[in-house]
């Protein structure tokens, strides 16, 4: 089974899109496994509370889903640190639209999840 690392921006754009997430992953991935990072639930919480009412990110229903992943390095501050160091150790996807995480990414051979302008995914794998 594929598992799938979320990083709290790519979270962000598919509730903004308004997909139906488990259907476009279905049609990608199958059912993969959905993973989280504590400190992505902690920025997810916060961006949640600045949300208005009919926006907001669906954080029970995602950690329904997902199994929260401790940082292979504790001692490791930078969340996209964090990511590409379990993608890599576990060899996961990550869904992102960080323009940044990606190209990172992509350098050490983990593909990525973004949300196209069609409001679909798309698994990348490389530049």
């Amino acid at each position: 089974m594929q598992h799938v690392l979320i990083d709290a921006c790519g979270w962000v754009a598919v509730i903004d899109a308004n997909m139906n997430f488990d259907s476009e992953l279905l049609g990608i991935l199958g059912k993969p496994q959905l993973v989280l990072l504590p400190k992505i639930v902690e920025e997810l919480e916060r961006l949640d509370l600045q949300r208005p009412r009919g926006k907001k990110l669906l954080l029970p229903m995602l950690l329904s889903k997902s199994s929260i992943e401790q940082p292979l390095d504790e001692n490791t501050v930078h969340t996209d640190d964090q990511i590409v160091n379990l993608a890599v150790e576990k060899r996961l996807v990550v869904l992102t639209v960080d323009v940044q995480l990606k190209r990172r990414l992509f350098e050490v051979g983990r593909p990525v999840l973004e949300i196209t302008k069609g409001k679909r995914l798309n698994l990348v794998d490389g530049l």
